[in-house]
């Protein structure tokens, strides 16, 4: 295989250890060798580091195993061409499976130009892509904790859902609310908490909250009502912070807005898993692909196999 890179180095990246290895040397000859093993420590990555810089290391290649190379990505970058590669990608012949190997091997691809790189965006985006993930977690909380307190309603025969078409707003919070303090509603109090534009009849809702509450009911009530009401606060906390990392894109979202069916929680989304540089995808179609949205091909003595999309490893 011909040389590409004069000093390249590989890293086999664990969670105490490091194990670097660089080859050096004129393209047209065998490259010499050098191995070190590092702490993962700050104080061993700053080493790593040093010794690379004083090898007059270029580029760098790593796997993405777990989140072991994040720490050691965050120190080397800007100092070095720093290359992620797919685990898949790079599995060396079997029974030839060591630390030291490992490096070795992924120094010897890297050499030859033959490691492409994972997509990994800049750290203001990095920061966003935390947030975005984040908030749609505890969305997903958010509803379960919502399908919970549905769930005891209708347990204690209270038939709120079968007359509001959404308990947690205005008028189905503040009846919620009367249950949990152990209130006794009546037509006058019910007249006050009932939102005007609601379009079911006072009678009804006085009927559908007949219902047969106990006291382990209430109480699980108040824990799903009080974890919900956590989980809305630390979600409107979530949404100033990306609204402040999406400020330098404004133009950016107002486009992706502008898209149908693409609101601007989805253009915050679009921008922390993409980024705004489409420069570094060779095609729309490397892009799909990348996102997990395009099949690959499965072909084996002429007849085509169906494949399903892969599943996209977030880093």
């Amino acid at each position: 295989m011909e040389a590409m890179i004069e000093r390249c180095a590989g890293l086999d990246v664990h969670q105490e250890t490091v194990v670097a290895c660089v080859l050096f040397g004129p393209l047209d000859k065998k490259p010499k060798t050098s191995i070190e093993t590092f702490s993962t420590t700050t104080t061993g990555l700053l080493a790593l580091s040093d010794w690379l810089a004083t090898l007059q290391v270029s580029d760098i290649v790593m796997e993405s195993t777990g989140v072991y190379w994040k720490p050691i990505w965050n120190i080397l970058e800007g100092s070095f061409h720093l290359v992620l590669a797919n685990a898949r990608h790079v599995k060396n012949v079997p029974g030839r499976k060591t630390d030291v190997k490992d490096a070795e091997w992924l120094a010897k691809l890297l050499r030859c130009g033959l490691i492409e790189s994972n997509f990994v965006p800049p750290e203001d985006i990095r920061d966003l892509r935390d947030l975005t993930r984040y908030r749609k977690k505890l969305i997903h909380h958010l509803t379960s904790e919502q399908n919970r307190i549905h769930k005891i309603l209708q347990v204690a025969n209270i038939k709120l859902t079968s007359v509001l078409s959404d308990i947690f707003g205005v008028s189905g919070r503040r009846i919620l609310e009367a249950i949990l303090n152990g209130e006794k509603i009546e037509t006058d109090g019910l007249r006050k908490m009932v939102d005007w534009r609601t379009k079911a009849s006072i009678t009804d809702i006085a009927n559908a909250i007949n219902g047969r509450i106990r006291r382990h009911q209430r109480d699980m009530l108040r824990y799903h009502w009080e974890h919900m009401s956590y989980l809305e606060k630390a979600i409107e906390e979530l949404e100033k912070q990306i609204d402040q990392l999406l400020s330098p894109y404004r133009k950016e979202v107002e486009l992706l807005d502008g898209i149908p069916g693409v609101n601007k929680a989805a253009a915050a989304t679009f921008i922390a898993e993409m980024g705004v540089d489409m420069s570094v995808f060779k095609s729309a179609k490397h892009l799909a692909s990348w996102a997990g949205v395009s099949p690959g091909n499965y072909e084996s003595a002429g007849k085509k196999k169906r494949v399903k999309p892969h599943k996209v490893t977030k880093l």
